[in-house]
C-alpha cells in the first residue's frame, strides 16, 4: 500500500425503505465480524476514523460507519425540499435494520455516539437477536432540553457555525486541538435544519427511559462508555441507566468528552479494545 493511504474503502448503497429511495454512503476496512458505526446528531461517519484507522481493530472486526440520509456525503431523499427533516425512532431503527439487510451483516456488534447511542438503547430492547452486542457511547435514556432549538434553523444565523458553538462545550478540555476542531468541522458542514431534526428524536421521540430496564443482557450484551465531561450524557446518567439493567457493563472514561471516538481516538481506543475482545471471545 502506498505510503500515506489509508485502508479505508468508501462505496455507495441505493436503498429503499418507508416507499423512498436512498443513497447511502459508507466506508468500512478491516474484516471479521462486523461492527457497524453509529454517528452523532448532525455530524457523520468521519467520526470513526480513529477505529477505522486501527489496525488491531480491523485485524478481527470489519468497521463500517455509513452516514445516515442527509448527513455527510448521503443525500437527503428526492422532494427533500419541500419537507422538514425531523429523525424519529421508528425511522431511525428502520433505516439502520435495512441496512444491515443489504450489507448482509449477520448479527453485528453496533456502537453509536448521542443519538446513536440513544438509538442502541433502542435496539438492545427491540431487536436484541439481530446482534452480537451493543456498545453506547453518551447513551443516555433522555435527556432534558438545555436550548431553544429553534436557534438551529432561522435565515439570519449560520446553522453550520451555531451547530459546532453549541456542541464545543461537550468536547473533554484534554482533547487534541487537531482532532476537537476536526469534531467541530464536521458539525459545521451540516445541512440545514438537519441538527435540529435529529434533536428531535434526542430530546423527544427517542425518550426510552421508561422501557430501557426492560433490556435484556443475556440475549445482547450491553456496554455503555461515556465521557466524564458532558452535560448532555452525563455520567450520572450513565450510571443510572447501567444501574437499571442487569448485566450491564459501564466504564466512565476519564478526560473524554461527548464525541471520545472523534475528539481523542488515541484515548478512546484503549477503553473500546477490551470491549472488543471480550465480545469477540464470546
Amino acid at each position: 500500500m502506498p505510503a500515506g493511504l489509508e485502508p479505508i474503502v468508501g462505496r455507495y448503497l441505493s436503498l429503499d425503505f418507508e416507499g423512498r429511495r436512498y443513497r447511502v454512503y459508507f466506508e468500512e476496512a478491516g474484516e471479521g465480524i462486523p461492527l457497524l458505526c453509529l454517528h452523532t446528531a448532525g455530524a457523520d461517519g468521519r467520526q470513526y476514523r480513529g477505529v477505522l484507522n486501527d489496525a488491531e481493530v480491523t485485524r478481527r472486526f470489519r468497521v463500517i460507519a455509513f452516514d445516515m440520509p442527509w448527513h455527510g456525503k448521503s443525500s437527503p431523499p428526492a422532494g427533500w425540499h419541500n419537507e422538514e427533516y425531523q429523525l424519529t425512532s421508528a425511522q431511525y431503527t428502520t433505516m439502520i435494520l435495512e441496512i444491515m439487510t443489504a450489507l448482509e451483516l449477520d448479527r453485528p456488534i453496533a456502537i453509536g455516539c448521542s443519538i446513536g447511542g440513544r438509538i442502541a438503547l433502542h435496539l438492545a430492547l427491540e431487536h436484541p437477536e439481530r446482534f452480537r452486542a451493543i456498545i453506547g457511547l453518551q447513551a443516555g435514556a433522555h435527556v432534558d432540553p438545555y436550548y431553544d432549538l429553534n436557534f438551529l434553523h432561522r435565515p439570519d444565523v449560520h446553522g453550520g457555525e451555531v451547530a459546532a458553538a453549541i456542541v464545543s462545550g461537550l468536547v473533554g478540555p484534554d482533547a487534541p486541538d487537531a482532532e476537537r476542531w476536526e469534531t467541530l468541522w464536521h458539525y459545521m458542514q451540516g445541512g440545514p435544519g438537519v441538527f435540529k431534526g435529529d434533536l428531535y428524536f434526542y430530546k423527544l421521540d427517542g425518550d426510552i427511559r421508561d422501557r430501557v430496564a426492560q433490556i435484556d443482557t443475556r440475549t445482547c450484551p450491553l456496554f455503555l462508555l461515556s465521557g466524564e465531561y458532558d452535560y448532555s450524557c452525563t455520567p450520572e446518567e450513565t450510571l443510572a441507566v447501567a444501574g437499571s439493567i442487569p448485566g450491564c457493563e459501564v466504564t466512565i472514561m476519564k478526560g473524554l468528552g461527548h464525541f471520545p471516538m472523534s475528539e481523542s481516538p488515541a484515548e478512546f481506543l484503549p477503553h473500546l479494545l477490551p470491549v472488543l475482545e471480550k465480545i469477540g471471545s464470546r
